[in-house]
Order: structure tokens, then sequence, then C-alpha cells
């Protein structure tokens, strides 16, 4: 039965402009070091600076690896609910989206999962990659394993390279391993990109 695993990670902790910080680069590095072991075929990342950094820190560690850039992890919104469907802490968060940046980040999200939210065809290898992105296409990603209504993405957060595994096999749903996993983190590494007063 022929498997994709996919890897996903948030990019290392960023500074305001972007840019991967110290520790963030160290973060990168501490994912590479955990991924060493597994048989990773590509390690896609998002357009944007922080992302492609932060996997080819990654892939420092995992040698012959290609690294790519995939249009549809970048950073979106996937999904705008209606009223009815927005938690009241999330009330005003979605002011200024309007009809056509929502379709936009719909479209980027359903072109995320055609992508990469499904088994290889049958006779292909099983594939292993690392997906490089941000906290949204990630909590997407979850969403649609789970087969949760599609306001479910939200609050789903992930902290800075912190490791979520999912497997698609055969006919079978996905099989979500692991979600926001940060053993391969130091203490002092743990959590960013989560607000201070939501950290453990």
């Amino acid at each position: 039965m022929t498997t994709r695993v996919l890897y996903l990670t948030r990019h290392g902790e960023a500074d305001a402009f972007g840019n991967l910080t110290d520790a963030g680069h160290r973060q990168a590095s501490l994912l590479g070091e955990r991924l060493a072991g597994v048989p990773i075929d590509t390690v896609w990342h998002s357009p944007l600076p922080r992302a492609e950094a932060s996997a080819r820190e990654t892939a420092r560690h995992l040698p012959n690896v290609p690294v790519l850039k995939a249009a549809e992890l970048v950073d979106h919104v996937p999904y705008v609910p209606g009223a009815a469907e927005t938690p009241p802490s999330w009330v005003g968060f979605f002011d200024g989206y309007d009809a056509a940046e929502a379709a936009s980040g719909q479209r980027l999200a359903e072109a995320l999962v055609a992508r990469f939210a499904r088994t290889p065809e049958p006779g292909q290898p099983d594939l292993h990659e690392v997906l490089v992105t941000h906290a949204y296409p990630i909590a997407w990603l979850v969403r649609h394993a789970m087969d949760a209504p599609p306001s479910r993405w939200l609050g789903l957060n992930s902290a800075n390279t912190a490791l979520t595994v999912i497997d698609y096999r055969g006919n079978l749903p996905p099989t979500i391993v692991m979600f926001n996993d940060m053993s391969h983190l130091p203490p002092a590494l743990r959590w960013t990109g989560f607000p201070k007063h939501a950290r453990p």
C-alpha cells in the first residue's frame, strides 16, 4: 500500500522583518537533526524568506535532499467563516477581509490540499516530504485530515519548527501521527510563535 507522509513544520522564529532570528536558525537546525534518520524525499517551503531560510537550515542535515519552493505553502487565511461560525474570541479578526481576499485564500487552500493531501498514484514509491510553511496552512491540513468543518482551522496554532505528521495511506482516512511536537527543542526554544499568555 503506497503511503505519503507529510512532516509539517512552521518556520523558525523570525523578527519583525520576516528574517530568522538566531533562535530561529537554531530551531530549524535541531529539526533537521531530528529528521536526519527519516528517508526524506523533498523539503518543500513557502515562498516567504523565513520559510525558505528555515528549509535550507533544516536540509543541511539531510544530504542530497532537494529543497524546492511551493506557492501553495505561502502564508494565507484558508477560510473566512461566516458570523455564525466565528467564535467570540475571533470576532474582529476578519475585519477588512473582502470577498476577493477570502476567495483567493480559499483557492490557495484548495490547491494546497490537492497538491499535498493525497496518496501517491498506484505503483509510485512511498513519499516522505517536509513542508516548511506557516501556522494557518498547517491548521488547514490538520482540519482537512480530521474532516472537520472549515471553520475548525481556527485556533490550531503551531509553534516555530514544531512537528506535525500526517500519514496518507491508500483508501484509508488520513492519520494525524503527531501535532505540534517540540521534543527536539530545548525548553528555551519551545513555544515561540505562541502568545506569551498561551505558553505552558
